[in-house]
């Protein structure tokens, strides 16, 4: 890493340091019990440039290689301490990139500027509710009348779907009753669509996040509104979630160190038997455990970061086996630094309030949403060859 890098890094970390401590860690508990974070928000984060890190500046945005944007990442997970705050705020950035990448300039410029402003909300809508992971198999069709496309279907677990202004959806298009990954397509739905529902759902963690089931029901889209060429959404959709990957493993990274910090500064405090519990070697063991997962998971995210920043994210196999692995590791280091941390905390990692206690619920969703680990694991072993 060269100097002019790492001292952008310094510069960003400590602005969104700031914004995590100031903005997100004070409202996280009540914006959990609202089930959402205000609209204003979106703003704030625009002003400080945090949503348009890593696009065109056309577009209102900031380029950035991913080492900043992982910077980003881990900070505000770190000290914002809410993963259902940072999925609300940064749902864009797994509904903008097909976009962005294969989208023609009119509907780049009509969907991402006001997205990036935090004036609008995007979404990405891929899982159904017979199935995730299994992306080939989904149901959700799309005809073709005339100018526009006919949506039917449904939609299950979207991050932003209650709100939502712009939602990414992936429907079937072509032949009726075909099959397959060919016949994918990518086509963006204005979120106040007639013939679109929406219910919300609950959820174990992430709760500052809404989350919906969304039903199509002759919903018209404007032909204009398809993202590139038919058929061409498998392929969108899977370097996309290469990314997303990427993403959530420096979530996990910075919620792991939250856990840590959370766990020392309560050892440090908390009195018991006439010293403080960081005196006592079964503590002690406990912490340095945590950082020698934190350590590991941090070293082999800058590893992969590396290989992301040398254009290898979606054409690699090797990188993206990393990538795979790499989430795996990372959210497995996050649920052992949340459970010990809690452990640490005893009584008070119970309540309501402390950032162990919401990492702690909010684990599982980083385990399974984006690939859970059963399906990591054998992509990685695909892509490695064995």
């Amino acid at each position: 890493m060269n100097e002019e890098l790492r001292s952008d890094i310094a510069a960003l970390t400590g602005t969104v340091r700031r914004f995590a401590l100031e903005r997100i860690a004070p409202n996280a508990q009540a914006w959990d019990e609202a089930g959402e974070v205000p609209r204003a928000l979106y703003g704030e984060a625009a002003r400080l440039g945090l949503l348009g890190l890593g696009y065109p500046e056309a577009m209102g945005g900031t380029p950035a290689p991913f080492a900043l944007r992982n910077a980003m990442s881990v900070a505000l997970s770190r000290h914002g301490g809410s993963g259902g705050v940072l999925a609300a705020l940064f749902s864009h950035n797994i509904g903008l990139p097909p976009i962005l990448r294969h989208g023609s300039a009119q509907l780049q410029q009509e969907v991402i500027p006001p997205v990036l402003r935090g004036e609008r909300i995007a979404a990405l809508a891929i899982t159904e509710p017979g199935g995730g992971s299994d992306v080939a198999a989904l149901r959700t069709r799309a005809r073709r009348e005339g100018g526009d496309y006919v949506v039917d279907g449904e939609k299950v677990f979207i991050t932003s779907g209650m709100r939502a202004d712009w939602i990414t959806v992936a429907v079937r298009t072509g032949e009726p009753g075909a099959r397959g990954a060919g016949g994918i397509s990518m086509l963006v739905v204005p979120g106040d669509s007639q013939g679109l529902s929406r219910s919300r759902l609950d959820k174990m963690g992430w709760l500052a996040s809404d989350t919906a089931h969304l039903r199509f029901e002759g919903v018209r889209v404007p032909a204009r509104y398809l993202v590139g060429e038919e058929g061409a959404g498998f392929r969108m959709i899977m370097s996309n979630f290469n990314g997303e990957r990427l993403a959530m493993s420096a979530m996990a990274l910075g919620f792991a160190q939250a856990c840590g910090d959370e766990a020392l500064a309560w050892a440090r405090e908390r009195q018991a038997f006439g010293s403080a519990l960081v005196e006592k070697q079964v503590i002690r063991h406990k912490l340095v455990d945590m950082q020698m997962r934190i350590h590991s998971t941090e070293a082999w995210l800058d590893a992969v970061t590396v290989l992301a920043d040398e254009g290898k994210l979606e054409s690699d196999p090797d990188c993206v086996a990393q990538v795979c692995m790499l989430k795996n590791h990372a959210t497995q280091t996050m649920q052992f630094c949340a459970d010990q941390a809690v452990q640490v905390l005893g009584g008070m990692g119970y309540m309501r309030g402390t950032k162990s206690e919401r990492i702690y619920r909010e684990v599982k969703v980083m385990m399974i949403g984006g690939g859970a680990e059963e399906i990591m694991k054998d992509l990685a072993a695909r892509q490695l060859g064995l």
